[in-house]
């Protein structure tokens, strides 16, 4: 049986490789709890659309940092709001300066999130792994550059879990970077272009929102909801461009599949 000094020492083992991961959920719940997570909508966006040019312009390379370490946040603590953030990007910095700054943000905050799953769970999961997550983790590793662009590519699941699952599953980070970073750049720059021409979208949601306020009379914001959902933005022509840009960096892991098959 295992002494009290030893069953001391592997709590503290273990709390030393958990503390990252658990600090990341308490600040997560935290945010949460708070809900600044509120913030992040495009209605907060189109109050605040002047006050926000004005710093901008009086203050880019400030500015231009402050977004990209409120972006790298939300991505690390996987919270709602990463479309919006694409989207002000390109509507306050125009769609190339802010597409870069959201592409490398988000590359950061993933990367961020992948370090310390794996140096929390990585190495425990291997070792208890059994024989189908242990090849599972083995087909993964194979193709993972394929696989990884995939899911990046393809907004089938959650930012979030693509971030934090292959660093469970033993992909190198090298692997991780390139595959995040090249897999963002269509859907990044499709809200980015989106942002920029929110002006107009903004303009006829304001005039439409004052409408009907004036209608409504005092008591009227309850009645009258001033949103835009980022989500409409992804039409299914884009969702088409996604898949097949998707299914392309699949093909690869195809071709392999086939010349294994025996004759």
């Amino acid at each position: 049986m295992k002494t009290a000094s030893e069953n001391a020492r592997g709590a503290a083992l273990w709390l030393k490789r958990l503390w990252p991961l658990l600090a990341l959920l308490a600040a997560s719940a935290f945010v949460l709890a708070m809900g600044w997570h509120r913030y992040l909508t495009i209605g907060a966006l189109a109050e605040n659309r002047d006050a926000l040019r004005a710093f901008i312009g009086a203050h880019m390379g400030l500015s231009l940092a402050i977004f990209i370490a409120l972006y790298t946040a939300v991505v690390t603590l996987s919270l709602p709001g990463g479309a919006v953030l694409t989207i002000a990007g390109g509507f306050l910095f125009g769609w190339f300066l802010g597409g870069a700054a959201s592409m490398l943000a988000a590359t950061i905050g993933a990367s961020i999130v992948f370090l310390i799953a794996r140096s929390a769970l990585g190495d425990f999961l291997a070792a208890r792994a059994g024989p189908w997550l242990s090849r599972f983790r083995q087909g993964f590793q194979e193709d993972a550059f394929s696989y990884l662009l995939f899911l990046r590519l393809v907004p089938v699941f959650p930012f979030w879990l693509v971030n934090l699952a292959p660093g469970l599953l033993g992909v190198s980070f090298a692997t991780y970077v390139v595959t995040t970073f090249l897999g963002i750049i269509p859907g990044t720059f499709a809200f980015s272009l989106a942002g920029k021409g929110l002006d107009s979208v903004i303009e006829a949601q304001q005039a439409v929102h004052q409408s009907c306020l004036a209608k409504m009379g005092p008591g009227g914001q309850e009645s009258c909801s001033y949103t835009l959902d980022p989500g409409a933005l992804l039409t299914p022509e884009l969702i088409a461009g996604l898949v097949a840009l998707g299914v392309v960096a699949l093909i690869p892991v195809a071709v392999k599949w086939f010349r294994r098959r025996p004759a």
